[in-house]
């Protein structure tokens, strides 16, 4: 690896992906870092060797930018960045909802733009990081943006418009499951059962079932079907689930999660 990378305002997912990039063979000497916290950086520093930068000198030295801020402070952090990023430069943004044209309009005109919505399992390198080009960025930099957030997980391409969609599936997905593991926990100590107990039964049959879906290739209809018998425990407890609208609420709440990401683009706090 010889391209120099630098990851801008690196928080968890910032050094996730910094983690999983040198276990993937880039060299922490090619490695960049910003942090608004001296002794953050300091921190980077010494647990992966990488080289802690200003903003200004990251856009002068390093071939590809990942932008990690939150989408509220991305504004400012462009403001400072645009008079030094070369046209030349790859630059990646990981904030939610903001469109690769916001990253257009501020930099030099040409300057290749991807977008990248990754999620929290980038922890554990099991991310899903769906990737989008904007409007000067080639295959080549679509293809090393993959290099670079496969260190971590999977990725997948997808047009920019189907940005937000993924964003409230995937980008807030697993807060959902956390969500759920918690509700059935609470069951559980209601069942009689010890919290770690239950902790421990619901986490082994989430890891079962992803496994299942990932591996066997059937339906999860197919898979649920498989387990539900006829008067049957699961059948009673799908039900009480479907006279709860507990499917609609699903719905609902991914597309209030599209919706906001939608807001963020447009500039809404």
């Amino acid at each position: 690896m010889t391209q120099k990378v630098a990851v801008l305002g690196t928080g968890k997912i910032g050094e996730a992906l910094l983690s999983g990039m040198i276990r993937a063979g880039w060299a922490p000497a090619d490695l960049l870092v910003t942090a608004r916290r001296p002794e953050r950086a300091q921190e980077l520093l010494e647990r992966h060797g990488v080289t802690p930068v200003s903003n200004q000198e990251a856009a002068k030295t390093a071939d590809t930018l990942i932008l990690t801020v939150k989408p509220q402070d991305m504004g400012t952090l462009l403001d400072e960045l645009a008079p030094h990023v070369p046209a030349d430069r790859l630059v990646i943004s990981g904030a939610a909802g903001i469109p690769t044209s916001f990253f257009e309009e501020r930099l030099a005109q040409g300057t290749p733009v991807v977008r990248v919505m990754t999620n929290t399992p980038a922890l554990v390198d099991e991310a899903m990081s769906v990737i989008s080009a904007g409007s000067h960025a080639t295959a080549d930099h679509l293809a090393h943006a993959e290099e670079i957030f496969g260190a971590v997980g999977k990725t997948l391409r997808v047009p920019e418009s189907q940005q937000d969609a993924c964003t409230a599936l995937s980008g807030s997905g697993p807060a959902y499951f956390f969500y759920l593991v918690e509700a059935m926990t609470d069951a559980g100590i209601l069942l009689g059962l010890p919290r770690d107990k239950a902790h421990d039964l619901i986490v082994q049959s989430a890891i079962g079932a992803a496994v299942m879906l990932r591996d066997s290739g059937e339906h999860p209809v197919k898979l649920r079907e498989n387990v539900t018998s006829p008067a049957g425990t699961t059948i009673n407890a799908i039900r009480e689930l479907e006279n709860h609208g507990v499917r609609a609420a699903l719905i609902a709440a991914l597309e209030a999660a599209r919706d906001r990401s939608r807001a963020l683009a447009s500039g809404n706090s």
